[in-house]
């Protein structure tokens, strides 16, 4: 062998992709590949010097034999050969190991030697297990489908990819009646309803343009000459990035229609006495939740229109003159579209409207169709709610408290629709019930606005102006109560121009906490305006508090002062939360100095010294910021922190807008349950 056959020996052996094998007449392994090896996870040496059966598959073998004794070559045998992982081969023995099945394409060649001499035969294999594998799934993918449209009722149609027909549709026309002419030219559009078409025609029309699923249903003209239910669906096919054709396909739902209609009206029948007596449970026990105005007409509409059907309904108080109407909008988002715009001057109560007369006469007001509208309102109507113009029944009822009209229910409908004896009952009693919360949510409002004025005069109704430093506050009260609570801020002026700084929070709600409040504020201004140091104005707060104070109210205040014009101070601290500190130079972060007891506990008080740097913002605030019924304390400090690292550096700068973010953020995602005071004092660079 020269050198050029000892080159191409060694390639083939070490690097040809296939494996190669050779065997003498004995029908023993001489020679094998790498790759051979590789594929029936074995090793070279363990293939040679044996015979296939000892080593490999008996098809192999069988095959060996025949090119032997025909000197001729077997090609296209697939043979499927177990294969043990080869990182497992040096397992010890009786090492249970995962054995997978591998496919491999064999080819059989007789050797030739030098004149008619054959000393053997030479196997290639080539792996195709991952080819076969696919193809047997591409072909159980569209056996599947085959048997699928076989077995189901579905009519299966195909349009080109302008969504022209491209073949016949045997099945289709045979439901249809079309005629193959009619269907090339019509296709299965020219069948569909007059009614539908319109609608089906631009939705494929679309469909199409932008290559999108069609997804509808619609009513197909028989050959018989009467329309049945068909829900259709059309995906379009993709060759590389065209569409080559759209397959469809149709589903007769007649009969699914009908016996839904059919059980649609007897559960209708058989149910509404009991849903509207469920509608009305319902409504006590949202209504008890319900504490304004709009969250009143937010649950009335809900109810009433679910259970009767109705398609826009409103709902209008009278005002003080009692001689107008006010639309109220629910609370809900988005349902403002429901109702119409109130009017600047409202709906009169002489006006000829739906509501006008339930009020004006104490009673329900009744139109089954326009025509009974007319009859009885004239146009009037139709102009207030220009908007609904589809409406063809409306139904009005009056809202009484203590026999007295008080406001009126509206509901409306989009096709005539009579009123029956029950759904009246109904409507009256979902009134009496609606009356009832609409006059205890108006209580709930002006007692609190009343609570929240009084609150708010108990605060600072503004902060000083300094030029060397700026300050903010905000204050929330909670809103679900109407109680006056015992949140507070105070900044004031010293006889030397320093500031006095205090932020408090006298625990619990009601008159209680907010005089308790009111006294600890006073004393605190008495107090500092005589001694202002920090220590010595809590130490006076302590014993003014045991002595006047009930044990039970527990109260906290931070309080300092600080000199405007060099940013520093003295704070001292009664059991209040830490400060926040926010600086343009280091994390946000909050006070670590450990707070002392609320007021009135044996305490020995004590005051840090401390200082704003310019650009530093000090920011107060009480426990209703950083602590809910759903987030500890330790939670909220690690948020409020979380939430001042991420403020811009355009908020930080301005106490106005960091108050809102700071309020906004911590509070969002939470139902706020206790009052919300912060005050921020910033110290701003200096002007160039």
């Amino acid at each position: 062998m020269d050198a050029s056959d000892a080159a191409l020996y060694a390639t083939l052996l070490k690097e040809a992709p296939e494996g190669l094998a050779f065997f003498d007449r004995d029908l023993r392994c001489r020679r094998a590949n790498d790759a051979l090896a590789a594929l029936l996870g074995v090793r070279v040496r363990d293939l040679q010097q044996r015979r296939p059966s000892e080593a490999l598959a008996a098809a192999f073998e069988s095959a060996l034999r025949k090119v032997v004794a025909e000197d001729r070559p077997v090609s296209g045998l697939e043979v499927v050969v177990p294969v043990r992982p080869q990182e497992a081969s040096d397992e010890p023995s009786g090492v249970a190991t995962a054995v997978e099945e591998r496919i491999l394409a064999c080819t059989w060649l007789p050797a030739k030697g030098g004149g008619d001499e054959r000393p053997g035969v030479v196997l290639t294999a080539l792996d195709v297990t991952e080819r076969r594998r696919a193809e047997e799934v591409i072909r159980r993918k569209e056996q599947r489908y085959r048997s699928l449209v076989e077995a189901s009722a579905q009519v299966v149609w195909v349009a080109a990819p302008a969504g022209g027909v491209i073949d016949d549709a045997p099945e289709w026309r045979a439901i249809t009646g079309q005629t193959p002419d009619d269907y090339a030219v019509g296709g299965w559009l020219s069948v569909v309803h007059p009614e539908d078409r319109p609608r089906i025609e631009a939705h494929w029309r679309d469909c199409v343009e932008e290559n999108r699923v069609f997804e509808t249903n619609y009513r197909i003209r028989t050959k018989s000459g009467t329309y049945r239910h068909f829900d259709v669906r059309a995906v379009p096919i993709w060759q590389g990035d065209a569409v080559i054709e759209w397959v469809g396909a149709n589903t007769d739902v007649t009969g699914q229609r009908e016996a839904e209609e059919m059980r649609g009206r007897l559960t209708e029948q058989l149910s509404a006495a009991a849903l509207r007596t469920a509608r009305l449970q319902q409504a006590t026990s949202m209504l008890a939740e319900a504490l304004t105005v709009s969250q009143v007409v937010q649950v009335i509409t809900e109810v009433g229109r679910s259970a009767i059907g109705a398609d826009y309904s409103a709902v209008a108080l009278l005002d003080d003159d009692k001689l107008r109407l006010s639309i109220v909008a629910p609370s809900q988002p988005g349902a403002e579209s429901e109702t119409p715009p109130p009017s600047r001057d409202g709906i009169k109560v002489s006006d000829q409207t739906v509501m006008s007369v339930a009020v004006r006469e104490s009673r329900p007001f009744l139109a089954e169709h326009p025509d009974s509208l007319r009859l009885q309102l004239g146009h009037g109507e139709r102009d207030l709610f220009a908007q609904h113009t589809e409406e063809r029944a409306w139904v009005g009822l009056p809202l009484l408290a203590a026999g007295a009209p008080i406001g009126a229910l509206r509901f409306s409908f989009t096709r005539p629709r009579e009123i029956t004896e029950e759904e009246r009952v109904f409507l009256e009693a979902l009134a009496g019930q609606c009356a009832l919360a609409v006059e205890r949510a108006l209580l709930f409002e002006r007692e609190h606005r009343t609570a929240e004025e009084l609150q708010r005069s108990l605060l600072p109704s503004d902060l000083p102006q300094l030029p060397g430093m700026a300050l903010a506050a905000r204050y929330n009260p909670a809103t679900r109560h109407v109680q006056v609570g015992g949140d507070w801020y105070d900044v004031f002026r010293l006889a030397d121009n320093r500031l006095a700084v205090a932020c408090g929070d006298v625990m619990g709600k009601g008159v209680l906490a907010a005089a308790g409040m009111g006294r600890v504020r006073n004393a605190l201004r008495a107090l500092a305006l005589n001694d202002p140091r920090p220590a010595a104005v809590l130490a006076g707060l302590d014993r003014l508090f045991s002595a006047t104070e009930d044990e039970e109210q527990f109260t906290t205040v931070v309080y300092a002062v600080i000199d405007p014009e060099t940013g520093q101070g003295e704070l001292s601290n009664a059991g209040h939360p830490p400060a926040l500190l926010i600086s343009p130079d280091t994390p946000a972060r909050v006070s670590t100095r450990e707070p002392g007891t609320p007021l009135g506990w044996p305490s020995q008080r004590q005051q840090t010294s401390f200082s704003i740097e310019t650009g530093n913002t000090v920011v107060f605030y009480s426990d209703g910021l950083v602590e809910n019924r759903r987030r500890g304390v330790d939670a909220g400090l690690e948020e409020l922190v979380a939430v001042a690292a991420d403020a811009p550096p355009e908020v930080v700068g301005d106490p106005e807008r960091l108050v809102d973010f700071l309020v906004d953020r911590m509070l969002a995602g939470y139902e706020q349950v206790d009052d919300v005071t912060v005050l921020a004092l910033h110290v701003p660079p200096k002007s160039e």
